[in-house]
């Protein structure tokens, strides 16, 4: 029973992390004011690159050493999407979905595009062999029993990951910029009256979405896949979208329904390794998921509240 619990606790936090990225950089572009739409985008546009440059890199003979420059440039890939949704929100005020549908598109038949073109027609990029993020474990605490394997053998994103949400949370809740942050989110006017640069702080936070919410992206590619194709992210930017909204737009929050929504991945995995299992079609173990996710909305989303002003376009000048 331990063996398992620690099985399941091991393959929670290796699906979440990606998730928990996503959410935390959605959270800082919605407390700005600007819909999150776009995170499927800076996703896949982070694990693309982080696939191809991790590859790129392995050719140049840097080894393992090439997971971290490709987990490094996967950022530049999400802020440039993401700039294309600052300037589309807050320069030209175009509705906040309809810029993040378009920049999920785009960024999606983007670097399928790039995957043919510079990988001879192929559908996706090569499989990684020493550009693979290994698993680091914590002296000491990573030979507790049951939870030390799962908690502190894990890989680099998990920590960075954890580190995240706590940058989040301090940045948002104990900074002065965090403060002008969220006051741009619930009132931007009155915010602009007191000195605050709307425009400016609202681009810097998408950009600074796009690049965090990148990481979830390479993440997938570097500790899971493996390769980058169509499928890699395959709808994980809006579970992440859905675990920014039911945690309430609060990094811990946001952190803990991305924790929820990996364990329903990795209890689809176990699931679909489990011998009983055999007479369920694979596409109803594959949906679980994503069933969990349209539930929890259904169930939870009418009880938050989302910053004042997020997705108007119609705040100051």
């Amino acid at each position: 029973m331990s063996a398992a619990f620690g099985q399941l606790l091991d393959i929670t936090l290796v699906f979440s992390t990606a998730l928990v990225f996503g959410a935390v950089g959605g959270l800082l572009s919605e407390r700005a004011g600007v819909i999150a739409l776009a995170l499927e985008g800076y996703m896949t546009g982070g694990a693309f690159l982080a696939a191809a440059s991790a590859y790129a890199l392995e050719r140049l003979g840097f080894g393992p050493a090439s997971a971290y420059g490709a987990l490094f440039l996967s950022m530049f890939a999400g802020a440039l999407l993401a700039l294309v949704h600052a300037a589309a929100t807050v320069t030209y005020r175009a509705d906040h979905v309809v810029s993040g549908v378009v920049v999920n598109f785009f960024a999606a038949g983007l670097s399928l595009f790039l995957v043919k073109l510079f990988f001879a027609g192929a559908g996706q990029t090569p499989t990684l062999r020493e550009g693979m993020l290994s698993r680091v474990a914590i002296p000491g605490l990573a030979d507790l029993p049951v939870v030390g394997p799962a908690l502190f053998r894990q890989y680099p994103t998990t920590y960075l990951a954890a580190l995240a949400v706590g940058g989040a949370y301090g940045l948002l809740f104990h900074t002065p910029l965090g403060l002008r942050l969220r006051a741009v989110g619930e009132h931007p006017e009155a915010a602009e009256t007191l000195g605050v640069r709307v425009r400016r702080l609202r681009y810097g936070a998408v950009v600074a979405s796009g690049a965090v919410a990148a990481l979830g992206g390479a993440t997938v590619t570097l500790t899971t896949t493996g390769n980058f194709s169509h499928a890699t992210i395959a709808g994980q930017g809006f579970i992440a979208l859905a675990a920014m909204i039911f945690g309430r737009w609060h990094p811990f929050g946001a952190a803990a329904a991305a924790l929820f929504f990996g364990m329903a991945t990795g209890l689809k995995n176990i699931v679909q390794l489990s011998p009983w299992a055999r007479a369920i079609p694979t596409e109803v173990i594959y949906m679980l998921p994503y069933a969990l996710t349209i539930l929890v909305l259904a169930g939870f989303a009418f009880r938050s509240t989302p910053p004042a002003a997020l997705g108007r376009t119609d705040e100051t000048r």
